[in-house]
């Protein structure tokens, strides 16, 4: 029998956390042992046992805000679906103690960014705003639809829908398929991104990409890609119904991850959507 691949979860009394918790003490994914568990100081669950917490089975692994503490236990594997301050924070450390790097929190800022692909020159580290197979095959197919459609007057609008509690707007993943239209469009996102519109806007720009955010309720995520033109319009739609897809995803990646010479990867590399990944 193989030696298990020892987890880290950072972020472990968040949503994802708790999802990717429950997951890992049903093996879901073979071969997964979560050995540490980490989030702020001032989560209600700090202390408690990671897998009480979730709802499930006590795993004897407490929740603690140490991250170096943590480390301690010696994990192959970061899940890390914290707040993306903490990011710049851990990137040393995790690169320090060698611990492969499965990153998605979302709401990174340049600052962050750099951490993370610093980190990368000496770790495995799997970068994705999300985790899901569906999404990653959806950012295929708008690219290939942008590439299709680039200039022939297709205008194109990202649509997303979260719960109220979600902190940032666009969502990552929303901002993730606006890269794969920009990359089919040739244009470079930054130049083209528009976040909502308001006022007297004055009529559209052909070369723009729009991005709508709405919150409510508790809606897991919906993503719908819209290209219209005069006389038709073509839309790509996702819809999770349940945060245990990305929480999988992350198990995949974490397993895939395992052992990979430093780099920065994508989901598309864990599941073989990209040239050349194995």
């Amino acid at each position: 029998m193989s030696t298990p691949i020892k987890i880290l979860l950072v972020g472990a009394a968040g949503r994802m956390g708790q999802s990717i918790t429950r997951l890992l003490a049903a093996g879901t994914v073979p071969g997964l042992e979560l050995v540490a568990a980490v989030d702020r100081a001032d989560s209600p669950l700090a202390g408690q046992d990671a897998g009480t917490a979730a709802g499930t089975r006590a795993l004897g692994v407490k929740i603690t805000s140490d991250l170096a503490a943590a480390l301690a236990a010696k994990p192959a594997v970061a899940i890390d679906f914290s707040a993306h301050t903490l990011t710049a924070a851990a990137a040393p450390l995790l690169a320090a103690a060698g611990v492969a790097w499965v990153n998605g929190t979302t709401g990174l800022e340049a600052a962050d960014n750099a951490a993370v692909a610093q980190a990368a020159q000496r770790i495995p580290v799997v970068r994705s705003a999300n985790m899901s197979l569906g999404v990653n095959l959806l950012y295929a197919l708008v690219e290939q639809a942008a590439r299709a459609l680039r200039g022939k007057d297709y205008d194109c609008e990202i649509i997303e829908r979260h719960h109220r509690r979600k902190k940032d707007a666009p969502s990552g993943t929303a901002l993730y398929l606006g890269e794969a239209a920009a990359q089919g469009y040739d244009w470079p996102l930054r130049d083209v991104a528009v976040d909502g519109r308001s006022g007297l806007t004055g009529a559209r720009p052909a070369k723009q990409i729009g991005f709508h955010a709405v919150r409510g309720g508790d809606i897991v995520g919906d993503h719908t890609v819209l290209f219209a033109a005069d006389g038709e319009c073509v839309e790509l739609a996702h819809r999770a119904t349940s945060r245990d897809t990305f929480a999988l995803g992350a198990l995949r990646a974490a397993s895939w991850l395992a052992g990979r010479a430093p780099g920065l990867y994508s989901m598309r590399d864990v599941l073989g959507l990209n040239p050349g990944s194995s």
